[in-house]
């Protein structure tokens, strides 16, 4: 069993999300020794699950229904599938963004090389838009795409 500082201090978190956290029901079996919460790896696990969910942008009061599905047993499966599947696709959709964007970077970072060594960017732009090495050019098309 761990404290409340010693979780925030192992998932980065502050005590008073922890509580908050706790206050909006999301720890509902958490045990307690003369009022002080006690974390086990079934609220560590659930912070786990809480914290995946919060980073794919699902709102607190999304993740109490979905908690509260988890408490609701295994009639709930499907809602929970489903939620998941949702949240799978927004990720995903992020990470094509952010893939183009790290694109972007890259090619950046290839034609800042490139104009320090030649001292200028006259030979740059006479290669752009599609004169560029293979490689950059498949970098320069992916990040410009509409």
């Amino acid at each position: 069993m761990y404290t409340i500082g010693q979780i925030s201090k192992l998932f980065h978190l502050p005590i008073s999300t922890l509580r908050y956290y706790d206050k909006e029901g999301l720890f509902p079996d958490m045990e307690r020794s003369s009022g002080i919460r006690k974390f086990g790896e079934k609220e560590m696990e659930a912070l786990r699950v809480i914290e995946c969910l919060k980073k794919s942008g699902l709102e607190i009061k999304d993740i109490k229904q979905f908690m509260e599905w988890c408490a609701q047993g295994s009639s709930t499966y499907p809602q929970r599938r489903e939620l998941f599947l949702r949240q799978k696709e927004i990720v995903e959709e992020e990470i094509r963004k952010m893939e183009k964007v790290l694109d972007m970077i890259r090619f950046k970072c290839w034609y800042y090389e490139q104009a320090i060594r030649d001292g200028n960017e006259d030979r740059l732009n006479e290669m752009l838009p599609n004169h560029l090495p293979e490689e950059i050019q498949l970098l320069y098309n992916h990040a410009h795409e509409d």
